[in-house]
């Protein structure tokens, strides 16, 4: 007993460091051949073992020349803590994956992987092995059955690499199990194994990867089916072990999104690979079971992922290409998962999707008697759910040429996801436009943002072009198909000048998303420039209106105190900024405040407040802009002296910024402390709604006069014009040095005209 454990921890630590074996293929097995899978090892004593290894030593070879080796990257117990049948059978698969893995490395010196294959071929066809890791399957002690899962999916991997027929019994064992689901361990054992071959698979480096994954695929083709059937039909409630279902659900999920995988990366066409796409419905009911929140988080992921093209990038080794050549079969089957989406969303499934989140702690996420729950949305449910229902959208509308149709669907949903969405935001973002929203949602997540800003974008090009190809639209439609844009949340320059406004207008930031292939920024980017070419006129005066909301919110700051009529209007409805905002509103909310101003001193005491704001805000954004060398530091110097050098004269310059914002503030709170009286009859101004009910003819005059009044010289327009001076002039630098990862000619012959575009437009 004692040698046997001697001789089997010296070929652990032999193969383990990649050492050459001496002794005849042969030998080996005896010490590999695992014993007594069929038992419960925990009860099973060092006696019984000596007892039932009697006929085994009796053909125990003779000698077994393992030369000891003093070094051994691990710290291995001594012969007397593998007294237990339980420790030695471990040890004896432990010995068997690393001499696949080492079989499978390509750092192992050839002759000793050409030793370790001949060991684990005579292995397979002299001792059952397979037959009898299956059988652990069933053992009680967990360890024991995962490493004996782990060691079946490598041999079953040697076999295909090996082009040996694969194991009948195993074949057999993973039929008849996910044919027949019952709420056992085997299954899980079965979609486990199955996954961390696929894996295998994908991370081997051998060119002949479909042609494996093939030969691996056949045997289960229906049998996949027939499980997708059963385990999704039955009721989540009504399961006796919760537990044993949700590993179920798990373990299926990570095999459907390697299967979808090998779709998409090794160019396989299996039915058990478009099982998703043929009956989406079925996954998409999961959402709604009361299954914990990390099952949901897992499923909408995987949906999300689906449409974005990302499933199992992760686990792929190699180059990826970027552009794939088209899949007309794969886009019917992501049209019949959009269209499953939009059914179930028009039926209510937002309404009955939960996002009630959990607060994460080291001690688990239930909430202990006495402390305050989170109201937190799970955020990333939020974020996938709301990607998912864009994505259908875009690719519904792509498949549609009815603008009437495209139009009637997108409000539709679109309300609905605002809806969906608004009691999840926070209260600041609630009362502002709706197209604010897709920052707000997507904050943390800037890869899922521009995801969804570019399929948004998709949607209203294609809608303006079906609209434009249908008829010649008048001026009164045009005014309501912008209304719609904003109303429902989707307007692209809305949505692009708030990304900007959180990024600060920092160029910096775009050069980064530029060079990053981590996002689709540079595709969104450059269908946005072409738009904005065409389209220059409604961004222009998008931007008058986000200066003139400014505007509005710099006069509330500078007012403190609570007036007689500010009290007097608590009683009246509260504007609601998300019932419609069209390319007028702020501006026309303006004009319609001063309007309905009862005397003529009230309207002038308002243009007064305006007119202050302007200018203070005009101050804080020159100086904002004068002392901008972090988006040239980038780039702009050529060795360390110079880097010094702008350190200083950064320093410099933000000292200067200080002193002028601090001016500016003296300068505000002066103004207020002045004129407090002509801030509180403004503040009661500013409580009346902020759309009129009823028109009238004067109303769009009134509103470019008030635009014109209110915004400063220096605004939105500005900003983000001098924001893509600063990127053209980065791009430049780094082109010009070889630094840029890519030829940036195309990207910047949009971005050169838009100086001469804002300078025609920009009142001077």
């Amino acid at each position: 007993m004692k040698a046997f454990c001697e001789v089997l921890e010296q070929l652990y630590k032999k193969v383990l460091l990649g050492a050459s074996l001496e002794n005849d293929s042969h030998d080996y097995i005896f010490y590999l051949n695992p014993t007594f899978p069929d038992q419960d090892f925990s009860t099973v004593t060092s006696l019984e073992w000596s007892n039932t290894q009697g006929s085994q030593d009796t053909h125990q070879p003779c000698s077994v020349n393992l030369a000891a080796i003093s070094v051994a990257p691990v710290c291995l117990k001594t012969s007397s803590w593998m007294s237990s049948t339980r420790e030695i059978t471990l040890l004896q698969l432990t010995v068997i994956k690393v001499m696949i893995t080492r079989i499978l490395s390509t750092e192992t010196e050839f002759h000793a992987k050409e030793k370790y294959r001949v060991v684990i071929k005579i292995l397979l066809r002299s001792s059952e092995v397979d037959s009898k890791l299956i059988c652990m399957f069933q053992n009680s002690d967990k360890l024991l059955s995962h490493m004996a899962a782990e060691c079946l999916a490598l041999l079953l991997y040697f076999q295909l690499r090996e082009k040996v027929t694969l194991s009948n019994s195993w074949i057999t064992f993973c039929q008849k199990n996910l044919s027949e689901y019952s709420e056992s361990d085997k299954v899980v054992y079965c979609l486990w194994t199955l996954a961390v071959v696929i894996k295998e698979i994908f991370k081997d480096t051998c060119s002949e990867k479909t042609e494996i994954l093939k030969q691996f695929l056949t045997p289960f083709n229906t049998t996949f089916e027939v499980f997708y059937n059963s385990l999704f039909s039955q009721r989540f409630e009504n399961c006796q072990e919760t537990s044993k279902i949700i590993n179920s659900l798990m373990c299926f999920l990570e095999l459907l999104e390697l299967l979808i995988a090998s779709r998409v990366y090794l160019k396989l066409h299996f039915t058990c690979q478009r099982i998703f796409f043929l009956k989406p419905s079925c996954m998409l009911d999961v959402l709604t079971w009361p299954t914990p929140a990390f099952v949901k988080r897992k499923f909408i992921v995987f949906v999300k992922k689906c449409f974005l093209c990302k499933v199992g990038e992760d686990l792929f080794r190699g180059c990826v290409p970027v552009l794939r050549p088209p899949d007309h079969l794969l886009d019917e089957d992501m049209l019949a998962v959009a269209n499953a989406v939009l059914q179930a969303v028009s039926l209510g499934w937002l309404r009955t999707l939960s996002v009630r989140g959990k607060p994460s702690r080291f001690g688990g996420d239930d909430i202990q008697p006495g402390c305050e729950s989170n109201s937190e949305p799970d955020h990333v449910i939020l974020r996938a759910a709301t990607l998912v229902l864009i994505k259908s959208l875009e690719i519904k509308f792509q498949n549609c040429t009815s603008p009437n149709e495209i139009q009637a669907d997108l409000q539709g949903f679109m309300s609905e996801l605002l809806t969906f969405l608004k009691p999840h935001l926070q209260p600041s973002l609630q009362s502002h436009s709706p197209c604010q929203w897709l920052s707000g949602v997507f904050i943390e997540q800037d890869d899922d943002m521009l995801e969804a800003a570019k399929a948004l974008l998709g949607i209203y090009l294609r809608l303006t072009r079906e609209c434009r190809e249908a008829t010649e639209s008048s001026a009164q439609e045009k005014e309501m198909w912008n209304r719609h844009t904003h109303e429902n949340g989707y307007n692209p320059h809305c949505i692009f000048l708030f990304f900007l406004k959180n990024i600060r207008f920092d160029s910096t930031v775009l050069l980064d998303f530029l060079i990053s292939s981590e996002t689709c920024f540079l595709e969104y980017f450059v269908r946005y420039l072409k738009l904005l070419q065409k389209d220059w006129h409604n961004f222009f005066t998008i931007c008058k209106c986000f200066d003139a909301a400014e505007s509005e919110d710099s006069i509330s700051i500078c007012g403190h105190i609570p007036s007689p009529v500010q009290a007097r209007s608590t009683n009246q409805t509260e504007p609601h900024y998300w019932t419609a905002l069209d390319s007028h509103v702020d501006a026309c909310a303006s004009a319609s405040w001063a309007s309905d101003a009862s005397s003529e001193p009230l309207k002038r005491q308002h243009d007064t407040q305006a007119m202050m704001s302007k200018e203070t805000h005009s101050r804080l954004q020159v100086a904002s802009l004068s002392s901008s060398p972090a988006s040239q530091s980038l780039v702009n110097y050529d060795s360390s002296d110079d880097s010094e050098v702008e350190s200083t004269d950064q320093c410099l310059a933000n000292s200067k910024q200080t002193s002028l914002h601090q001016e500016a503030i003296k300068k505000i709170q002066d103004t207020s402390g002045t004129s407090r009286g002509e801030t509180e009859l403004t503040l009661g101004l500013q409580s009346r709604p902020l759309v009129p009910e009823e028109p009238n003819s004067s109303f769009s005059i009134d509103c470019e006069v008030a635009l014109n009044s209110i915004v400063s010289e220096v605004g939105i327009s500005y900003r983000t014009v001098k924001c893509f001076e600063e990127l053209q002039g980065a791009i430049y630098r780094l082109q010009k040095k070889n630094l840029f990862p890519y030829n940036p000619t195309a990207l910047l012959k949009l971005l050169k005209p838009i100086e001469a575009k804002y300078k025609s437009m920009s009142p001077l």
